[in-house]
């Protein structure tokens, strides 16, 4: 179901059926659900004086919507989380290529879209927990977790996760789809049981004794020491971690992004947003907000996330990535990763 927030739905489509442009105003549809980002959009308001109005959903539902609403579309603005999620964006054909010096010169070249039509605006890294009691010898590589020495040891999510559909698609750029093919198959043998739930519950299925070894983001992490996150903060001497594969290509990271609508009534105002949301103000906030990496170098971090320690990413080109995500979603699908 679809959420409408600050206008209804309906009011908001209405509005653009007029095919006219309302200066002032811009269209967001959002598939990220973070309380938090209600200062972002705050921010940007008192700063422009624009108003914003939004609608929230699943990212393929919005996907869907902005296809069937074709050039009537009122969406200024598509914002999602994962390169996977983008690019079935871009596929759709509901985003365009825009031109702004200050997103090019401000978000890293490998978190852009080659042509243009999505940038990255956070990241999270993909990092792999243990229990302290029980792994002495914890998986120091993602490729690592296919050993059998983790046989019946790994809690992991689905293979309809996006997070894990990139990270595949990552290991398939990196390695080759022989060995991706391997590694999911070993994955799969490892695993203590069936994928469920989200990242959060891989950790607490390491805490409660159905597995030993968990893989999940680092923000849902970071977030448990900023706040309470129940059957984690309580459990967080346990609890070990390690950002992946630091001798090889370092560890994996998705993000969250944006790019503006291929129909788009407030076109201007969209480029300003997304060049809004590289700014100093809006990129400390993700992490200060939302326990995430700002994807623009130089900003500072905030604690819960500093916490994790430092570590090298994997500064691989997303757009290749991105190209890999039909042979990982066949890989999945081959060796019975549910």
């Amino acid at each position: 179901m679809l959420k409408a927030t600050t206008v209804l739905a309906g009011a908001l489509a209405a509005a653009v059926a007029t095919a006219a442009a309302a200066e002032g105003e811009l269209n967001i549809y959002s598939s990220r659900h973070y309380d938090t980002d209600e200062q972002l959009y705050s921010e940007f308001e008192e700063a422009t004086g624009i108003t914003i109005n939004r609608i929230e959903g699943n990212a393929d539902e919005l996907i869907a919507r902005m296809t069937a609403e074709g050039e009537n579309s009122p969406a200024d603005i598509l914002i999602t989380v994962d390169t996977s999620r983008l690019t079935r964006a871009k596929d759709a054909g509901v985003l365009q290529s825009i031109e702004s010096d200050v997103l090019e010169a401000r978000v890293p070249g490998y978190l852009q879209d080659e042509d243009n039509q999505w940038f990255g605006f956070s990241q999270r890294s993909r990092i792999i927990f243990y229990d302290k009691d029980e792994v002495t010898n914890p998986p120091l590589t993602y490729l690592d977790l296919a050993d059998p020495a983790y046989k019946g040891k790994v809690c992991i999510r689905s293979s309809k996760n996006t997070y894990n559909q990139t990270l595949l698609a990552s290991i398939v750029t990196h390695h080759g789809a022989d060995t991706a093919r391997r590694w999911a198959e070993g994955v799969v043998a490892n695993m203590a049981r069936d994928p469920q739930g989200g990242d959060t519950d891989q950790i607490r299925g390491l805490v409660s004794g159905e597995c030993d070894i968990a893989v999940a983001n680092s923000y849902y992490f970071a977030r448990s020491i900023r706040k309470d996150v129940k059957g984690v903060s309580e459990n967080r001497d346990q609890i070990g971690w390690l950002f992946p594969s630091q001798n090889t290509e370092g560890a994996h990271m998705n993000l969250s992004g944006g790019g503006v609508a291929v129909h788009a009534p407030n076109k201007d105002n969209a480029i300003k947003f997304l060049e809004y949301l590289a700014s100093d103000s809006a990129q400390a906030y993700f992490s200060a907000g939302n326990d995430e990496y700002p994807a623009v170098p130089g900003v500072g971090l905030a604690p819960s996330i500093a916490a994790l320690g430092h570590f090298k990413p994997d500064d691989v080109n997303l757009s290749e990535v991105a190209r890999n995500l039909p042979e990982a979603q066949k890989i999945f699908n081959d060796v019975g990763w549910k």
